[in-house]
């Protein structure tokens, strides 16, 4: 289960990761899914990183600045708030949680084109590994 271990690494506990995946699905539901979510970052200049994201190759890392970039600010800073976190240290963790996570929504190397699916594998994640 390495990535559950990674994912703990980041937040230190099942409750933290459980919030930062939640967030991520919150984010892509704003977004329109999976797709709109890639889009507004290849919209901001990301398209190689979300590339191997969703490719098969390694993941490329992404930065707390590049997240709040193209999130925005004042929506990272809402949904630290809500956490009680420091909206520089919420950043960092769905920085770091975000390629995994992308990653693991797309094992074949594609975006699944439904979103329904997409909500039924954020689920599995949760449940199989923060349990």
């Amino acid at each position: 289960m390495a990535l559950l271990d990674d994912i703990l690494g980041m937040v230190g506990n099942k409750e933290g990761a459980n919030n930062i995946l939640g967030v991520i699905t919150h984010l892509m539901d704003e977004s329109g899914g999976l797709n709109g979510l890639l889009k507004k970052f290849q919209d901001s200049g990301l398209s190689e990183v979300v590339g191997s994201w969703v490719g098969l190759g390694e993941n490329q890392k992404i930065s707390a600045d590049s997240i709040m970039q193209v999130i925005g600010s004042g929506k990272i800073q809402q949904l630290a708030q809500q956490f009680g976190l420091d909206h520089n240290q919420f950043a960092s963790q769905i920085a770091g949680m975000l390629p995994q996570v992308i990653d693991s929504l797309t094992p074949e190397g594609k975006v699944p084109d439904d979103n329904n699916v997409l909500g039924q594998a954020l689920e599995v994640l949760k449940s199989n590994f923060l349990k």
